[in-house]
């Protein structure tokens, strides 16, 4: 239960009634709690994958999921975006390139499913670590930069404040200051939103950074290097392949983000740390 009791929801969330027991006694109050509803993802009229998401920003997340997963290799070649919705769900039709096909076809997978499912439904392990570009990594900040990310990101979750359910991924810039934020109950998704405003409000990403209120997976580290972003903070922990892949890839990496406390992972002189000695 949201314990902030907002009297107006906001966009992406719905009433209930709820039952409550605080300080030794029971009662009922209203609530409000994050849409989830299935998205289907649509390339040239060919159903690609279905997640289930927050029901917001999906003009970016079209765009996004096609930069992170490689199915396309630039944002013109998204021609539209259509948001189509159906008594089962919503329907996001894309047109793209012819060119784009191919590797539609190699990458096709179904998704549906759990919620932010990461990995599931990949076919092979070569889809699991695929290759990456590799990152010019100029942006340097500094370490109030990411108390500041971190401040600005959380009050730019609406979603979040009236329920309690959803991740948000934040474009920061080198001060720190949220410029953008999009939130969804799905982590992957939020960064995937993220990345699609990023493009279509023409941010450049060599020129800030991104900041995502989950744990640093593998998968997270690839759709930001798929999107040109050299820099991440985590409030939470990468895994040790989200590490390896992120040094790979040349991604400074930072995690466990709280307050004014962080680790960075890799490449700490790009947070202002001192170079970590070469083993």
């Amino acid at each position: 239960m949201n314990m902030h009791e907002p009297t107006r929801p906001a966009a992406g969330a719905c009433s209930a009634q709820v039952s409550t027991w605080r300080e030794g006694r029971p009662g009922t109050q209203p609530d409000w709690l994050a849409d989830e509803v299935p998205v289907a993802l649509v390339f040239n009229g060919i159903s690609f994958a279905v997640m289930l998401a927050s029901p917001l920003d999906l003009e970016d997340f079209a765009l996004g999921f096609a930069l992170s997963e490689g199915l396309l290799g630039k944002p013109s070649q998204l021609y539209g975006v259509d948001v189509l919705p159906t008594e089962q769900g919503i329907e996001v039709h894309l047109q793209v390139a012819s060119a784009c096909e191919q590797a539609l076809k190699e990458r096709r997978r179904n998704l549906s499913g759990r919620t932010g499912c990461g990995l599931c439904g990949t076919e092979s392990l070569q889809q699991v670590l695929r290759p990456l570009p590799q990152l010019a990594g100029t942006l340097h900040i500094r370490p109030p930069a990411v108390a500041q990310a971190l401040q600005t990101l959380r009050l730019g979750q609406a979603l979040q404040h009236s329920t309690g359910a959803t991740h948000a991924a934040a474009w920061c810039s080198p001060q720190g200051k949220a410029l953008l934020v999009r939130e969804d109950v799905g982590r992957h998704n939020a960064l995937d939103k993220l990345i699609g405003a990023l493009h279509r409000q023409g941010f450049d990403a060599n020129e800030g950074f991104v900041t995502i209120t989950s744990r640093a997976s593998v998968e997270m580290v690839q759709k930001c290097a798929m999107a040109g972003i050299s820099l991440m903070v985590a409030v939470s922990a990468p895994t040790a392949l989200a590490v390896q892949v992120a040094a790979q890839a040349g991604l400074a990496l930072a995690g466990f983000a709280r307050g004014d406390h962080f680790v960075a992972y890799h490449q700490p002189e790009r947070f202002g740390l001192p170079a970590l000695p070469l083993p």
